[in-house]
C-alpha cells in the first residue's frame, strides 16, 4: 500500500508546462469537442466530457472557450474534423512511450511524432508494441496537509476502499488512490461526500512497472517528453520512465 509514484508527478508537471506554453487551452478545447461529439453535451453519463470539463476548470479555461468547444462538438458551428490516434514506441534508454493524439492531419501527426522519436535515438513502434505495459486506471491525488479534512490515512483508506478503490499509495506528502475506470465515479462521490479534496483526479494510463533513470538518460527522456508535449496534435504523453525530480538533479 506504499510507494512513490513518479508518473503522477510527471503528469502534474506536464499540465503546468503546457499551461506555461499557452497550449493547454487548445488541447482541452479539442478534448471537450471530441467528448461531446462521442457522448453528447451532458456530462452526466458522459465520463469523458466530465473529466475534460474538470480539467478545464482546474486550468482556468475561460467559459467562452468551453462553450465554443461544446458547440463545435454538437455540430452547431464549423470546425476541424479531428481524428483520434494512439502512437507508441521506445524512447531513450528503452523506456516505453504512448501518445494520445487528436489531429486533423494523420500524415502530419505521424511525421511529427516519428521525428521526435528518432531525434533522441528512439523508434516509433507498431500498434501494441508497448501498450501492453500500461493499464487504464482512475487516480486521485490528495495533499496530506491540505486535503484530508482532519481525517487520518486509515480513515481515507477505508472510505476509498468501501467505494471501490483497488489500491492506495502513501507518498511523502500525498496519498494516491487507484481505481478501475468503472469505479471512478463512486470513489469521487465518496471523497466529495467526506469533504476530502483532491489536487488531481483523472482516468489515465498507468505503467505496470517503472524504469528508474538518472543522469544523462533521465535528461534525454525528459527532453523527449517535452518535445512530444510541444506538438499541437499530442494530447497526452504516457511513459514508464521513473525520473528524478529536477530539483534533485540540480543539487
Amino acid at each position: 500500500m506504499s510507494g512513490h509514484s513518479k508518473w503522477a508527478n510527471i503528469k502534474h508537471k506536464k499540465g503546468k508546462a503546457d499551461a506555461a506554453r499557452g497550449k493547454i487551452t487548445t488541447k482541452i478545447g479539442r478534448e471537450i469537442t471530441i467528448a461531446v461529439r462521442m457522448g453528447g453535451p451532458d456530462p452526466v453519463g458522459n465520463m469523458r466530457l466530465k473529466l475534460a470539463l474538470a480539467k478545464a476548470k482546474a486550468n482556468n479555461i475561460p467559459k467562452d472557450n468551453i462553450k465554443r468547444a461544446i458547440a463545435k462538438g454538437s455540430g452547431e458551428t464549423g470546425g476541424a474534423n479531428y481524428e483520434e490516434i494512439t502512437y507508441e514506441g521506445y524512447g531513450p534508454a528503452g523506456v516505453a512511450i504512448m501518445l494520445d493524439v487528436l489531429t486533423d492531419s494523420r500524415n502530419r501527426a505521424a511525421a511529427d511524432v516519428r521525428h521526435v522519436f528518432t531525434k533522441h535515438g528512439g523508434n516509433m513502434g507498431e500498434s501494441g508494441s508497448v501498450s501492453w505495459m500500461f493499464k487504464r486506471k482512475g487516480i486521485f491525488t490528495i495533499d496530506c496537509e491540505e486535503g484530508m479534512n482532519g481525517k487520518s490515512e486509515d480513515d481515507i483508506m477505508m472510505i476509498a476502499l468501501d467505494a471501490g478503490a483497488e489500491d492506495i499509495k502513501s507518498n511523502d506528502d500525498s496519498l494516491e488512490i487507484l481505481t478501475q475506470p468503472d469505479d471512478f465515479d463512486a470513489v469521487e462521490k465518496a471523497l466529495a461526500d467526506n469533504n476530502i479534496e483532491t489536487v488531481m483526479s483523472e482516468i489515465t494510463m498507468v505503467p505496470d512497472t517503472m524504469v528508474a533513470l538518472e543522469g544523462e538518460d533521465a535528461e534525454k527522456v525528459r527532453r523527449t517528453i517535452e518535445m512530444f508535449e510541444d506538438l499541437d496534435d499530442v494530447q497526452e504523453v504516457y511513459t514508464n520512465a521513473d525520473l528524478p525530480d529536477e530539483e534533485d538533479e540540480e543539487e
